[in-house]
């Protein structure tokens, strides 16, 4: 055998070495912690950006606290009391809860319908996808401006629709109801078409086998929507309605903007939670009690957040999809037919031994 043939046969057979314990350990800890290393930026973000200023409204929510002079006395909890036994604050609780439920479930109901609409095999499907989303591009200031002019007492477009169909005009700034159902639809207007694309984004993943497994069983187009779409985008249900109840509780730019005030109507009409947070903050210069309302909003939003979790679980859960039905019926036929024929064997080996016992 040649010199390298000879190195080659003993390099070949030689042990690996062994690994240091200490390039072990440094493995180990890479495998444990490098998941973290990767998640920290975000938390660290959220900490600077949302923990902190979270943590420390509480605590100026505990103090006599002015825009001007600064941090005053510990007061404990002094805002909370004074905050909730203001007939305002309750007042503007129950505006918020009527435009979110005015704006918030049929938003969620229109962009069910239009995201499967868009889902099916239609012309031109970039175009009308493009379309439903054009007003999450305008400007809140914008549509809020366009829509305070359309819904005006005197001069406005939908009064005068009104009067052509032989109605009485509304007063849309002047009674609560009807100025609620004008911010809510300043909203819809504005964030159907997102929640539309989110939606339709969630019912492209579902497999094209399910529909035409429906379609066999004989399902129709309705059917087919309440049986395997709607079960099959739970989760993004659940995401959506978390994500409008957290926007609606914290509506702001419509009620703002919807009179020339700005100060919720003459006499708190749409007066929400955020513009009574911004009247005691910078019109009567109280933070700490400005604090104490952004507190009572977080908590609100907590509780639907919780609410809307629940609910949107219990709508969408529903039935199992239409598409399974084939498969199960087939079982429950072999069942039964495996239990009639084990009932026909027993009853056979019952004859049989009857016969052996008869004389």
């Amino acid at each position: 055998m040649s010199e390298p043939a000879a190195h080659a046969t003993r390099r070949s057979t030689t042990a690996p070495r062994p690994i240091s314990p200490w390039k072990e350990r440094l493995g180990r800890w890479d495998i444990k912690a490098s998941p973290y290393a990767y998640i920290a930026p975000f938390f660290i973000v959220f900490g600077i950006v949302g923990l902190f200023p979270l943590l420390y409204t509480a605590y100026v929510s505990l103090h006599d606290w002015d825009l001007i002079g600064g941090q005053g006395d510990f007061v404990g909890l002094e805002n909370f009391t004074f905050v909730l036994s203001r007939p305002v604050f309750w007042t503007s609780l129950g505006n918020t809860l009527s435009i979110f439920l005015l704006s918030t479930v049929p938003q969620i109901a229109i962009a069910l319908v239009l995201a499967s609409l868009l889902d099916a095999n239609i012309r031109a499907k970039t175009f009308w996808r493009m379309g439903v989303l054009l007003p999450y591009v305008i400007a809140p200031v914008a549509v809020t401006l366009i829509f305070s002019r359309m819904f005006a007492d005197q001069s406005g477009l939908v009064n005068a629709v009104l009067e052509l169909l032989g109605a009485e005009p509304i007063g849309w700034h002047r009674d609560s109801l009807p100025s609620h159902i004008a911010i809510a639809t300043m909203v819809n207007f504005r964030w159907t078409g997102f929640n539309t694309l989110v939606l339709l984004a969630a019912m492209q993943a579902i497999p094209r086998d399910l529909y035409e497994a429906a379609i066999i069983d004989g399902a129709g187009r309705v059917r087919q929507f309440f049986s395997v779409t709607v079960p099959s985008v739970r989760p993004t249900i659940i995401f959506v309605a978390i994500t409008s109840t957290i926007g609606g509780l914290q509506i702001f730019d419509e009620p703002r903007l919807y009179d020339a005030q700005g100060l919720g109507g003459n006499s708190g009409q749409w007066k929400t939670i955020t513009l009574y947070l911004y009247e005691l903050g910078w019109s009567q210069q109280r933070l700490g009690r400005a604090a104490a309302v952004a507190w009572l909003l977080f908590v609100l939003i907590v509780v639907f957040a919780l609410v809307s979790n629940w609910l949107s679980r219990r709508i969408a859960s529903g039935e199992a999809p239409i598409a399974q039905r084939p498969a199960r019926r087939a079982k429950q036929k072999n069942q039964a037919a495996h239990a009639r024929s084990s009932d026909s064997t027993g009853l056979a080996v019952t004859s049989e031994k009857v016969l052996e016992k008869t004389p």
